[in-house]
Formats: C-alpha cells, structure tokens, sequence
C-alpha cells in the first residue's frame, strides 16, 4: 500500500502523500500536530527536495513494476488492492477489466460499473439473482451491483443498526444510471416478493412496481447527443417492506422534469420517447382518432425515422394497463398527446397591422382544428388565447394582440404546462395504485435516479438545475464519506493523516448561497416588474460574485454568458431566456380555456388552477422554477442524511456510446472529477466500518462472554455512561478475536494494528476484521446453541426416565391388581366347580347306593328264603363255584366278565367305584358277543350305565346316567365284533 511504503521511506516522520491529478504526490502534515516552520537553512530544504525526489522516482518505479504485468490488472475486484493508487494504475485496471468484460468493480465504498453499451443477459439473470442473495457472503462474490442491492436489503434490519438504505447512482449521461436503476428494482421485486402468503398481492405490488418504470421513462425520456434514453427528471423510488422484508408498495417522488422539450429539441436530439412510440406503434384505427397520418411530419418531432430499442408503444400500453390505467384513461392521454404534435405544427405569420392579431400560416388553419378537436376546446378562444393577451389595467381588463414571436412564446407555454400537468398526473396516479399505507410498512430502501452532469454547446436553465442537482449529491458523498469519516477519525482519537481531497463546497455556495448566489440573483431579477436584460444580469453577476473563484467570464464573447466550474469541469451558461424559463409564466387566459375543456382528464389537471393563477399574480408572491427544484432537491438531502446510502459509479466509457470501447480520456476526467481515487485512498487507509461501544457489545459481546451484554438494554445503568468501561470490555472481545488468528497479536498502543482501532465511543473496522467477528460469534453462537441443547436433552432424558420409571411402578402395580383379580375369580370359579362336582359326585353315588340297596334286599330276601347261606369270605373273594349253585346269587367284587360269562344263571349288580373297579370294567369289556344273547352299545357323550341289574328270570333293569368313566373310550377297536365302550349296555333275554 501507498502508506507501507511512506512509512518505509520516511520513518516516523508526521508526513502523508496524496497523489494529485497528475500522479505526483503532495505532503501533507498531520492534524493535530503544530505546522513546522517552513524550511530557513538551505541545506535543510535542500535534504527535503532530495528525500522528495527519490520518493517521486521510487514511486514511478512502482508503478511501473505495477503495469508491466498486465495479464494479471482485470483480476483486481477491489481497486483497493491496487499499489500504489494513482489515476494511471486505476485507470490501467479498469480497462483491462473492461476488456475482459467485467464491468463492476468496488473501489472501497463505492461500486464502479463501466457501461458496455450493449445487452448482456446472463449478466443479470433471475439465476444470478438468486445466487447472491441466498449466499452467506456476497461480498465474496465478484463485484456486481446485486451485491449492494443484498448488502442495502440485509441492512435495513441489521442487527447492529437498522436504519432505511438509499441507493445512490451517478454518473455522467449516457453512463448507465437508468439501466442500474431498473436491475435494482427487477431484484427486490424478485428477492423481497418470495413469501407464499397473500401471493395474489405481493405479485400485485411486484407487477406494478416493475411497470412503473417503462411509462415514466416513455414520459419522461428522450435521446440525447450523450445518451439515446436519458432520464430528463429526476426520480426517488421508494420500495416500502415490512416487517418481513416482503414488498408491499412503493413511491415515486419526481424532480424537475425537463418540460422545455416538448416544444423545443437542440440539434440532433429527439423529444421525449411516448410521441415516436404513438407514431411508429400506433394501429390504423388509432390513427384515424388521434388524426396522426402516417405520411405527415411535425414540427416536435424531429428524427423521427430513427428507431430505438425504446420506441415500443405495445410495451408501454401493457404497464398502463398492468398500472391500472383503463382503456378510456389512456385514449384519452394518447388524445392530448397528439393534440400537443398538432399544435406543434401551427405557425404564425406578423399581422398587417400593429393593432391586428397575427394571422396563422398555411396549413396552420387546419393543425389548430386539429389541436382544439383533439383537446376538446373551442377553436376561436383557442386561437384567441395565442394571440391575444390580457392585461389588467386597474379593475378592468384590456385586450392587446400579440406580436408572433410572443405568439410562438404563448403555443410553447400551452404545449409546456399540458405536458407537465399530464406528466405529474401520472406520477400520482402510479403512487396511488402501489403506495400502501403507512401502516403497513415499517422500512424502506430508496433508488435515486438523476439526470447525470451535462455539457452541452448551449447550456441554459435547465443544465444549470441538472448541474446543481449532481453538485448537492457529489457535495453529501463528500460529506458523508471523505470529510465526515476523516473528521470523525480525529474526534474519536484515531492517528490520521488527513488526505486532500476534491470539495464542491464552494462551487455550491456559488450557486445556492447566501445573501448572494446565482439562484437568489436570478429570483430576484425575475421578482422586478421590468423586461429581461442579459446584459445587465452579466453585469450583477460580476459585480456581486467575482470574489468566488468558481465563475469566470470570456470578455472576448458577444453573447451574455458565466462559466462556472463544476467537480466535473467547466460549463458555460447561457444568460439569455434564463429569466424567461425561471419565471414559467402561464397566463390565466391558457388556464382558463383547458378548464373549459369537455376532456374530462384534461380538465381535471387544471380544475385546481385558480387559485394558484391568482397567487402568480403578485409578483413577490412568484415561486420560481429554481425556488421549486431547490426545495424539492432539500427535501430529497433530508432524506438521503436520514439513511444509510449505498453509492454506485457509474462510467462512460466513449463518448459515441460504441459497445466495448474505452476511451483513456473519457475515463480518467470522469474518475478525477468524482473523487474516486480519493475513495480509494481513504478506503484503504481508513476503517470503514464504525460501530458505537454499546452496539458493539450488544452483538458480539458473547464472544468474551462480558456481562455488559446484558446491561445494554438498561438505559439507567450507570456502566453504560462509563465509556473507559465499555471500551474496556470492546478490547476484551478484539483481543478475543486477535489472538484466535494471531496468538501474540494486542490491541495495545504498541502494537499498531491495521484492522481495528478503539476510539473515544465507536470501534473502527475494517471488513477483513468484521468478517472475523462474524464467524467467531457463528462459531461461539453454535457452540452456546450445542450446550443449550446438550443441557435441553440431557434435561429431556432426565424427565423421560422419571417419567418411564413412574410409569412401569403404575402398571406394575395396576397388573398385579388385575392378577390379584383374576387369581380371586379363579379360585372363586374352582371352588363353584368342585363344590357342584362334588355335590353331583356325592349324589351319584347316593343314587347308585340307593339302587344297589334295593337290589340287595330283594336278592337277600329271595336267598335267605330258598338258597343256603354262604360263607361271606367265599362271597367275598369270588372263589364259588357258578356251576355248583343253583339258584341266583349276589357276587360282590367279581370280575365282570365273570359275571356276564355267568348270564342268565346269576344276577349281578355292579358299581364302578374306584381305579381298580374301573380299570377292571375296561378290561373286561373285551367279551365276544355270545350267540347274540346279549348286546353293548356305547354312547360315551350322551348318557352312560350308572348300575346293571341282571336277573336270570325276569327282564333287566337298566338305569341310564352320564357316566363318570372318563376313559370309556380312549382305545377304540375297529373290529366289528368287540365292545367298544361301556356307557350304555343293553341287556336282552334270549
């Protein structure tokens, strides 16, 4: 850098360079530092020429070592970078990086865009759009103007200072400020629209506010010897967004519209863009209504077979309509406006007579018909308005005809004030169709758009106006950057060189000061009740400021003239029709006639007019066109001082607008008069981000972990009035940042760090830095993120095992309850069962006992009467023999086959009682049948033998219960001729 190699050649000595127009550099001392006394010794001045010209010669030698290797000057995205900074080497960068077709390049604060003079759409595609506004860091990305559109977008609610944001392009005409302005609005009409919710609106509002831009500039728009579409008014758009950043609405708020062009062009120039568009656009049909022949020439339309990319009439219709401008609004603007092209093409010829009104020319006749049939105005008071003034003479009003010049004067002044009037109409009528109201918008971000410094062979009031409008904004980037942010370094007690720079101050005073300036000479001429003398005016004008070295004279020139030398270089201005212009007079005869107009739109432009032609007539009460643009350029001041302003520069490469061709001498005058080598030098020396104590803490104060933090929200706390405090806990958190990227790196005054320095209130940074602090306090954010959701998780564990732990203890509880139940039910329902079991088994058996006590007593009573008693251990172990016994017995415990095999000699009664007796029946169920004498039939499910009763002389008894064998069955036999159960025998007698 240009400072390194100072401090290497100079040591510590209190001296700074600066370069001058033409390479070379000053010296200048620091401030703060007593002036040295001018050199006395030979010898030491001497020793200081030398030191001076070895500087000289070392810093040719850099620059030199700098532009031999020009393959490498287009890969210089920021011209800070550049070393040394000279208007050669930054113009050797700028053109190599133009003829590598890159067209933007940042030169510290300010952007740099070189127009191409040729379409390039992939340069500013919807795509492109979308990669810087999504990337983390633009400004990483190569220079293009999308970057400070995001960057203004981020900050209108950033995090450190929210504020409104203002978008401030400059430029010469013809440098590309109108084509910049409408890619701004095409990005936050695609970036701040991307919300989902109320779609219809946001696309509303979308679709308007990119259609504004087409009907103001075919209204306000005309090709120029600089610029084939120059904006001649002045335009501030304000995008409205609210909380969200969406956008909801928008405004326009318009500056001095070059009205003059309507009824006069300079040599190959063109009127304003809508008439060429009504003519080359306009269908057969419309023809015929607007009475614009396709064969017939007009005076106020010169060059009209030259085609531009802007005479489209169908681009233009379409935003009306998208504006909401209906069919009958606009047939009845395109009416007016062909009005104005017929009245442009009326001549007057002298009269006869002094006391006769001129007569018209020619075909003159028929173009006023024309223009009274187009305007809806009657023709005789028409023509009786252009040719006849009113005078008021006392209370009554006298009549005098009109000489032809002031005739043409009266035609131009009603072709003037139409157009004006159509002109502001518009304007309001587009503000109201996408302003929203104030409720719904909290931040705005503002495009100013202006007409670019301008010099042309003949230069009147309206490049004066244009002219001073480029002097205020160059004067508040002046103010706002290079003296503010130079000033400001000092006051905070930062160790600076001050470097010289270009200020406008004066050429401002010379124009708008006070008590005596160009503009209050130039009111007050036109305040006096007398004719317009150039001459005179030349002659106040050297006699009231020939003290301000920024106004000259050439005595050799005949026509009255002043040079004022502007930051862009001198112009020349023309005094006569100065006062004529400023002035603006309408008479009230034109007024009334357009309020008598049966135009409904053409009348309501004027329906407020009395009041304000009656105000013209006092003539201290005459508002001039400078007193109106002034205020109105205040206002707009106010309003950029309010916001933060992005600045864009735009260059002009040629000057015969050819496509890729840069031109060194087009070039280097328009970087020397806008300052930005300046810029630059203050850009790389400097700090351009400052940021007070308690805003600095307030976002990264987390990064030391300081409990300041907390406190900034308290208003009343007495640490946030302790600056040394606060600035104390400032260097904690650089020194924090420092030593992360350099471990031995200080912020004490040892140490002179090129990144940061501490002032008074405010920290200064530089972006290298501010990109530091960011990603340490991402880097500490995540790192408090992941021990909050450690904690959190840890916490939710915690929770979640207390909660799984109550709930296992519940359900164990509730399922040994429900057990409990149903071990209850269960052994309720078993003691039913063997209660009822045994009380069923208890009956059965007291059945079968009641039987069998039957049959024993009837069989002891037959035995006791005819048979011989037997020995009961006989009867009980069954060792009788059957044969011997004659008469029936009772057998008690023989097997059963025994006992059948006895059948029908015995009588047997049995009951199956116990395992053995059971086991004992089925074995022996296994009896062949014996010649059919008796028969088994089993039905195990259905009913079962309790008892048998077998009588050798009587019939059988059988007594048929469910039986409680349980193995009656198991092991069925599929042989035809075995007994297969027991649970039912039938006995039958043969």
């Amino acid at each position: 850098m240009a400072n390194v190699k100072q401090k290497l050649i100079f040591g510590n000595k209190d001296v700074s360079t600066v370069n001058n127009s033409d390479g070379t550099f000053r010296s200048l001392e620091k401030v703060g530092r007593p002036n040295r006394q001018k050199e006395k010794v030979n010898g030491l001045k001497d020793g200081t020429q030398d030191l001076r010209k070895s500087f000289n010669d070392s810093l040719e030698g850099d620059i030199r070592d700098f532009l031999i290797n020009e393959a490498e000057l287009h890969t210089y995205d920021d011209l800070t970078k550049v070393n040394p900074v000279t208007p050669s080497t930054v113009l050797k960068c700028l053109q190599a990086r133009y003829s590598a077709k890159v067209f933007y390049t940042h030169a510290g604060c300010t952007l740099v865009a070189l127009n191409p003079f040729q379409p390039i759409p992939h340069l500013y595609s919807l795509d492109v759009m979308r990669e810087y506004h999504s990337a983390p860091q633009p400004q990483e990305f190569k220079p293009h103007i999308f970057i400070v559109a995001e960057e203004a977008y981020r900050n209108v609610q950033g995090q450190v200072e929210p504020m409104n944001q203002s978008l401030v392009v400059s430029g010469e005409s013809g440098a590309g400020k109108t084509w910049t302005s409408r890619c701004l609005m095409k990005y936050y009409a695609t970036v701040a629209t991307s919300s989902q919710k109320y779609q219809d609106t946001v696309e509303k509002i979308e679709r308007r506010v990119l259609d504004s831009n087409p009907v103001m500039e075919a209204f306000g728009n005309a090709s120029t010897l600089r610029n084939s579409n120059s904006s001649r008014f002045g335009k501030y758009i304000q995008l409205q967004l609210n909380g969200s950043q969406l956008l909801v609405g928008a405004s326009v708020q318009t500056y001095l519209l070059e009205k003059t062009r309507v009824a006069f062009q300079a040599p190959n120039e063109r009127n304003f863009h809508i008439f060429y568009q009504m003519m080359k656009g306009a269908t057969e049909k419309q023809r015929l209504e607007w009475m614009l022949p396709l064969e017939q020439d007009f005076a106020w339309l010169p060059h009209a077979k030259k085609t531009l990319e802007e005479d489209c009439l169908q681009e233009t219709v379409e935003a009306m309509i998208n504006l909401g401008i209906d069919e009958g609004k606009r047939a009845q603007i395109f009416r007016i406006l062909a009005g104005l092209l017929q009245l442009g093409n009326v001549e007057f010829s002298p009269a006869s007579e002094e006391a006769q009104q001129c007569d018209l020319n020619g075909h003159s006749k028929g173009f006023l018909q024309k223009t009274a049939d187009l305007l809806q105005v009657p023709l005789d008071e028409l023509q009786s308005c252009l040719t006849v003034r009113t005078l008021r003479a006392g209370k009554q009003n006298v009549l005098k005809p009109c000489s032809q010049s002031e005739c043409a004067v009266r035609r131009d002044c009603l072709a003037k004030v139409i157009y004006a009037q159509l002109f502001d109409w518009l304007v309001t009528f587009i503000n109201n169709s996408m302003c929203s109201d104030s409720s719904m918008w909290c931040n705005f971000i503002g495009l100013l758009d202006v007409y670019g410094f301008e010099c042309f062979l003949l230069n009147n009031l309206e490049q004066l106006c244009i002219n001073y409008a480029n002097e205020k904004l160059q004067q508040h980037f002046v103010a706002h950057y290079l003296k503010a942010q130079q000033e400001e370094y000092v006051t905070e007690g930062l160790q600076w060189s001050f470097i010289r720079y270009q200020d406008n101050q004066g050429c401002l005073d010379l124009i708008e000061g006070s008590p005596a300036s160009i503009f209050s000479l130039l009111n007050e001429e036109c305040r006096l009740n007398r004719a317009s003398d150039a001459k005179q005016f030349r002659v106040r004008l050297q006699k009231e400021l020939s003290d301000n070295a920024n106004i000259s004279w050439d005595k050799f020139s005949k026509e009255p003239h002043f040079t004022v030398a502007h930051y862009a270089g001198k112009v020349s201005y023309r005094i006569e029709g100065m006062m004529e212009k400023n002035k603006d007079p309408v008479p009230p005869e034109l007024i009334s006639l357009l309020q008598k107009s049966q135009d409904s739109l053409l009348h309501s432009l004027f329906a407020d007019s009395d009041r304000e032609s009656e105000g013209s007539r006092g003539h201290s009460k005459v508002v001039t066109v400078v007193s109106k643009f002034k205020n109105s350029l205040e206002s707009l001041m106010k309003i950029l001082h309010s916001t933060t302003p992005h600045y864009t520069r735009c260059i002009k490469p040629n000057p015969d607008c050819r496509p890729l061709t840069f031109k060194k001498e087009e070039v280097i005058a328009q970087l020397e008069a806008c300052g930005i080598v300046e810029t630059i030098n203050i850009s790389a020396a400097g700090f351009p981000i400052r940021i007070p104590y308690g805003s600095f803490l307030q976002r990264y104060g987390l990064i030391a972990n300081t409990r300041l933090t907390a406190q900034i929200s308290q208003l009343n706390s007495p640490e946030m009035s302790d600056q040394a405090v606060l600035g104390s806990a400032v260097e904690d958190v650089l020194n924090a940042v420092l030593k992360r990227r350099v471990p031995n790196s200080t912020l004490s005054p040892d140490d002179n760090n090129n990144m940061v320095h501490c002032g008074k209130t405010k920290v200064f940074l530089t972006h290298s830095l501010l990109e530091m602090l960011e990603e340490h306090r991402n880097r500490v954010r995540s790192q408090k993120a992941f021990c909050i959701q450690c904690c959190w998780r840890r916490y939710l564990n915690r929770q979640r095992n207390l909660k799984t732990q109550a709930a296992t203890r519940l359900q164990a509880g509730v399922r040994s309850w429900l057990v409990r139940r149903e071990v209850r039910k269960w052994h309720k329902a078993a003691s039913v069962i063997q209660t009822k079991w045994r009380r069923w088994r208890a009956w059965m058996d007291a059945l079968a006992e009641a039987e069998l006590d039957d049959a024993e007593d009837f069989m002891e009573k037959e035995a006791s009467s005819v048979l011989p008693k037997l020995d009961p251990l006989l009867k009980e172990r069954g060792s009788v023999q059957l044969s011997n016994i004659q008469e029936p017995v009772m057998v008690r415990g023989w097997p059963i086959g025994l006992a059948m095999a006895s059948a029908p000699s015995i009588t047997v009664s049995l009951t199956a009682k116990g395992f053995q007796k059971v086991m004992s029946m089925i074995t022996c169920l296994k009896i062949p049948f014996r010649h059919g004498e008796y028969k088994v039939n089993t039905n195990q499910f259905d009913q079962g033998v309790a008892s048998i009763r077998a009588q050798p002389r009587g019939s059988i008894k059988m007594h048929l219960q469910r039986s409680p064998l349980l193995y009656a069955d198991m092991h069925p036999v599929h042989k035809t001729d075995v007994v297969t159960g027991f649970n039912q025998i039938l006995l039958e007698r043969t």
